[in-house]
């Protein structure tokens, strides 16, 4: 069995292109493998291609995708890195060769604004080329590491452009994982960094447990308090409740994202795998999760909000067949936004109004009425266009935006903006819900997450039958306008430590407000740890109103992730009157509250910081060194303001955590942070972070030693990294 194992895995790496000898490369067999008639033929005859464009869109789903690359919108430095870009790593591979081959410097993408997202041709192979290139390679992967920079693909991108998100929206992500979009999302509730913590929140939500912890890994890089990552099938995501003026209260969101899980026929150029195994059934198969999911998803929406439904696939059956379903279910409660000039320069073709469907086999049926009665549970009414021309002409289904590959060197990719008028007709009559003392006696005995449950899927009898068909769950006719019990939810995965709120006498907090000089308005109560008992090692602040879900909900739900850390214990700190230092992945929420222990630095200043391990008080500029030497022993923020008349620094505020000793002073910046300031400063780092690496590798597996000088205090902050945090 192991052996098999073995060599099913072998062959596994050879179809996804990885070497079997020394002729072979990455794209050996490549483009043999490139053909599928019967997609040639189903997408020749649904015409989704304008007419005289079908060799182009061939040609161009044959060619490698263009890596794409997105400069993180929220953070101040976003500007900076992208003058970093273009004035130097940009510049300098313009007229480069490698192997004979010019290289193309990268683009930016004409439609996605201020030029914060930029593809290029140039594959990993070729980056590690050329010592230039292998140094570009080297800064993309630090900066993604920070958190500064997102590896995406550039149709991805458009949903979250399209859901005009404000930093007071609540936002759920339905299907989250990897979670590129996620952090997107992320970035726009963050777009005024000079303000407070953003009231909005993301619940980023994925079924998949072990791929939870992947969208942990990508929304950890943005440092947000906005941010809570759940786990569960999207088709049934708990109906969660709030406290709104001392009442509970259904959450609804006021924008969702639905990206479903699809065939995936839209990402040929780079997974080879969906040219062998393309069939229609893929489609047919999917259609009814994809329902499923949108269903559950305006159920949720807030009338007024707006939810974008996305796929990578180009099948209508997946695309327009759920839209169409959506619209005509709602009643009138829901209808396609027309936002053809909100992304300005993407080239995108309408919706299809008419389409087939066909089978594996390939069998066409234009409508419903020619499906034999042998096929009715493979292919649903559902999946076929309206029959009702002046319905089908109400729908609109030409607002839904189509982009084909061709078109602007992209994948392909189908979005629909949907707008919420009205309640859907099944939720109209739910009950209200209302304070204890005025409720019923039958309803008095009820916990607040079960009238919750039938406040939110009551009216369910009221549901079209092929859509209540549809559920995973039936009601019960009883008399009574509401669902059963709710079942007790069923947890996959690892168990996670609970989210436990500081209470308004915690007495860890007062030394910390008195140490910190925190102002009066700062939102203690939003603090949270991971432990009931014993020492609270980190503690980690969130969003009022994220505070607001997990209090309510924390029996409804499975919360994988939440919450940015704020502060670390540290024993030594209690000599000097407070027992937790700074965080760095916190500094920019906690920050604006902060009224003592802060040091101001000039770029000097922070280049001695961050290349020497504890340099000594007195390398710091004249006026760093006096306000330090005025400072007790502890934790410190050092702040760097940006000098309008000095064009040649960095033109954004720094704010680097660290720790005022007796006689020296040093910095708590994780790694690749520490080379993404230094970058800033204009300090080569590439040099540093090749010895750093060597250095790593020819330790790994030997006990005791230390790093180089200038970067050996990363071993620390290394070690404080693996304590648990959410």
């Amino acid at each position: 069995m192991g052996k098999r194992n073995k060599n099913r895995q072998k062959n596994q790496q050879d179809r996804n292109g990885e070497p079997r000898g020394d002729n072979a490369g990455w794209g050996a067999g490549y483009a043999d493998i490139k053909e599928n008639k019967l997609f040639e033929q189903y997408y020749q005859k649904l015409k989704i291609v304008p007419e005289g464009e079908w060799e182009q869109f061939m040609e161009a789903v044959r060619e490698p995708l263009p890596a794409t690359i997105r400069i993180t919108g929220y953070k101040s430095h976003a500007k900076q890195i992208l003058h970093y870009l273009k004035e130097k790593y940009f510049k300098e591979i313009q007229d480069l060769e490698v192997d004979g081959q010019k290289i193309e410097a990268p683009q930016p993408l004409s439609w996605y604004p201020d030029e914060l997202a930029w593809h290029t041709n140039m594959s990993g192979t070729i980056l590690r080329k050329s010592p230039l290139l292998e140094k570009f390679h080297h800064f993309l992967v630090s900066e993604t590491e920070s958190g500064n920079i997102s590896r995406q693909e550039a149709v991805s991108m458009i949903p979250p452009l399209l859901l005009k998100i404000a930093p007071h929206h609540k936002i759920l992500d339905m299907c989250a994982a990897p979670g590129s979009k996620t952090a997107q999302l992320i970035e726009m509730l963050h777009s005024n960094m000079d303000g407070p913590i953003p009231e909005g929140f993301v619940i980023a939500n994925d079924v998949d447990n072990k791929r939870c912890y992947l969208l942990v890994h990508q929304a950890k890089r943005l440092n947000s308090p906005c941010i809570m990552v759940v786990n569960h099938d999207a088709s049934n995501i708990p109906r969660l409740q709030i406290d709104c003026d001392g009442k509970k209260d259904i959450l609804f969101y006021d924008r969702i994202l639905c990206d479903v899980p699809c065939s995936r026929d839209g990402t040929m150029r780079k997974n080879i795998d969906v040219w062998k195994k393309w069939t229609t059934s893929n489609s047919l198969h999917l259609h009814g999760l994809q329902m499923r999911i949108a269903v559950h998803g305006v159920e949720q929406l807030a009338v007024g909000g707006r939810m974008v439904y996305s796929t990578c696939s180009l099948n209508p059956i997946e695309d327009e067949a759920v839209i169409a379903s959506l619209l005509e279910k709602s009643e009138g409660a829901l209808e396609l936004a027309d936002v053809a000039n909100e992304v300005p320069g993407l080239k995108w073709v309408p919706g299809v109004t008419s389409w087939k469907l066909m089978t594996k086999t390939g069998q066409w049926y234009t409508n419903w009425s020619e499906v034999p009665q042998n096929r009715h549970t493979q292919i649903r009414p559902t999946m076929f266009p309206p029959t009702d021309p002046e319905k089908l002409k109400e729908m609109k289904l030409e607002r839904c935006m189509r982009i084909l590959p061709h078109h602007q060197n992209t994948g392909g990719f189908f979005v629909a903006v949907l707008v919420k008028k009205a309640p859907m007709p099944w939720n109209r009559c739910h009950p209200k819900l209302g304070n204890k003392g005025t409720e019923p006696a039958a309803e008095a005995e009820k916990t607040p997450a079960e009238t919750a449950d039938e406040a939110g899927e009551a009216a369910m009898e009221d549901k079209p039958k092929d859509l209540e068909a549809s559920r995973e769950s039936t009601v019960k006719q009883d008399g009574v306008c509401g669902p059963p019990p709710s079942k007790k939810m069923k947890l996959f995965g690892f168990k996670e430590d609970p989210f436990v709120f500081l209470s308004e006498d915690d007495p860890v907090f007062p030394p910390i407000q008195k140490f910190y000089n925190l102002a009066p308005n700062f939102p203690k109560l939003n603090v949270l740890t991971r432990t009931h008992d014993g020492k609270k090692l980190n503690l980690y602040i969130v969003s009022k109103e994220l505070r607001n879900v997990l209090l309510n909900n924390s029996e409804r739900m499975k919360v994988i992730n939440t919450g940015v850390k704020v502060w670390s214990r540290n024993n030594d700190g209690e000599q000097s009157g407070c027992a937790y230092r700074l965080a760095q992945e916190g500094i920019y929420s906690l920050y604006p509250y902060i009224n003592a222990r802060i040091i101001t630095v000039s770029v000097e200043d922070i280049k001695v910081l961050l290349t020497q391990e504890n340099p000594f008080l007195s390398k710091l500029g004249a006026q760093s060194h006096a306000q330090a030497k005025q400072l007790g022993i502890g934790s410190i923020v050092m702040r760097y303001e940006p000098d309008p008349e000095n064009q040649d620094a960095p033109q954004c505020p720094i704010e680097l955590c660290g720790w005022r000793g007796k006689i020296s002073i040093r910095a708590f910046v994780p790694r690749n942070d520490r080379f993404h300031y230094l970058r800033m400063l204009g300090v080569e780092v590439f040099q540093e972070k090749r010895r750093y690496d060597r250095f790593e590798a020819k330790a790994e597996g030997q006990e005791g030693g230390c790093a180089p000088d200038s970067m050996s205090m990363e071993t620390d902050l290394k070690t404080e990294s693996t304590d648990k945090s959410p």
